[in-house]
């Protein structure tokens, strides 16, 4: 008879890693769906003009080695803002955990792939209110790099999920961290 004990923070990093797989996977299979219906309808006007605030989880994914680096589970804000006509949007994002808080503010440009659906890559940085705190996005200041997709599904909901990678993220590390985001 064996006996096995598991802490919390294992359970976790179990959890976590089972939800990127899932979440990579869902992604795969979901996208051919999405641009095949763009490439069936040539008439339809591809993307979204949907400025929003949403909320939902973030997830970071990576550690950075040292003490207060791991890898944190939370939850996200997310707003987007339309610039006019142009394919380029004002976004910001607040990732939080049960320390601390990292508030991105970024530029994108935003390409239309189906109807009602944008992929998005974004730039800008991330601000942690308490450096050396962990957040899904490490635990300091950086510059934060995101890319994502977002769809409106009815008038007035629309669900998006994004990666965001924190460029030299964690504090006395050289490592960068990795975030996943979802929400609605």
């Amino acid at each position: 008879f064996k006996c096995n004990t598991y802490k919390f923070g294992d359970i976790m990093k179990r959890f976590i890693k089972s939800f990127v797989t899932i979440s990579a996977l869902s992604s795969l299979v979901i996208a051919p769906i999405f641009l095949s219906a763009g490439q069936a309808s040539a008439e339809t006007k591809n993307g979204t003009d949907a400025s929003y605030v949403g909320a939902g989880v973030g997830v970071g994914v990576t550690n950075g080695g040292q003490t207060g680096d791991a890898a944190t589970f939370g939850g996200n804000l997310t707003g987007r803002l339309k610039l006019g006509d142009t394919p380029f949007s004002a976004r910001a994002h607040v990732l939080w955990s049960d320390q601390t808080t990292a508030i991105i503010p970024q530029v994108s440009a935003d390409v239309g792939i189906a109807k009602n659906t944008n992929a998005y890559l974004g730039l800008g940085y991330s601000f942690v209110e308490a450096n050396g705190k962990p957040t899904p996005l490490g635990n300091k200041d950086g510059v934060a790099v995101t890319a994502g997709v977002e769809s409106e599904v009815t008038k007035n909901f629309l669900l998006y999920s994004n990666a965001t990678l924190g460029i030299d993220a964690y504090k006395n590390s050289p490592a960068s961290a990795l975030s996943i985001q979802s929400g609605i």
